[in-house]
């Protein structure tokens, strides 16, 4: 049972390898959050498949750790990488209508 989770541990290193490339090439942002959300997810599993196949149950809190900073890592990318919001212009255009108030009216 030991070989089998050691196995499954080394193939989730080999996409994590995969996934680095990914996340220093990648051609998008997106691709490249893709791959970190990859290494974090594929980091979890190897310590826990490590955990049950060294029979140390630390590693699963190692891994319980690592899946709380996996998630704030996402979100801090997400809130880095959101575009910039457009800036209000000074003036407005000529050809624009006014809208109604009613409080610009003059009363009679």
């Amino acid at each position: 049972m030991t070989s089998w989770l050691l196995a499954f541990a080394s193939f989730l290193l080999t996409t994590m390898a995969i996934g680095l490339v990914r996340a220093l090439r990648g051609p998008t942002p997106a691709d490249r959050l893709l791959a970190v959300q990859l290494l974090g997810t594929a980091s979890i599993g190897v310590l826990l498949l490590l955990a049950a196949a060294l029979e140390a149950p630390a590693l699963a809190d190692v891994a319980l750790v690592f899946s709380l900073l996996a998630a704030v890592a996402v979100a801090a990318l997400t809130r880095r990488r959101a575009p910039p919001s457009p800036a209000p212009t000074a003036s407005a255009p000529e050809s624009s209508p006014q809208p109604h108030n009613r409080s610009n009216r003059s009363q009679t």
